[in-house]
């Protein structure tokens, strides 16, 4: 019998996330992501939502407006800084850096441009402002485990590391 999405089951799917006005594949996850309906939403509700009754082998696209999710774009959060004043590690466009304020607070901004100056981050998810369509390929779906219910996902395998210690990878 076809196991299908519902809360409960493990699914395991891969996906890309495409923006409508230009057509660039913004993201691209190809190994299989994880997770429990119902217990663990990972992705935009409107994507559980249209994933709930599909099973494997099932293709959805799912169209999402990123200003029901994200705040609107916030200029303040860009800066652009000489190149000079960037550690060697943060000088490639898309890496990310993790900015901490007075508070402690953290917040990752993201490298969006380098030119021979100046190098920019910006700190805005970068799907706020844009249309954009999930495409979902459902590749997995099973009973979760009581121990994947807790996790909210796949148990993670366990490694020897010098002979003794075991650590999640």
């Amino acid at each position: 019998m076809e196991q299908t999405i519902q809360d409960g089951k493990l699914v395991e799917l891969t996906y890309t996330i495409t923006d409508d006005k230009s057509g660039q594949v913004l993201t691209s996850v190809e190994f299989p992501l994880g997770y429990v309906h119902g217990h663990n939403e990972i992705l935009a509700p409107a994507v559980h939502a249209e994933l709930e009754g599909k099973s494997v082998g099932d293709v959805i696209e799912v169209p999402i407006d990123c200003n029901q999710l994200y705040p609107p774009r916030d200029e303040s959060m860009v800066i652009t800084d000489l190149i000079e004043n960037v550690p060697e590690e943060y000088r490639e466009v898309g890496t990310t850096v993790i900015m901490e304020n007075d508070k402690g607070q953290t917040k990752n901004f993201i490298v969006t441009r380098i030119d021979e100056k100046t190098l920019t981050i910006d700190g805005n998810n970068p799907l706020c402002g844009r249309q954009v369509t999930f495409n979902l390929d459902i590749v997995t779906v099973r009973d979760a485990t009581e121990e994947e219910k807790e996790e909210g996902g796949p148990a993670l395998p366990e490694i020897e590391v010098d002979g003794a210690t075991k650590v999640s990878v």
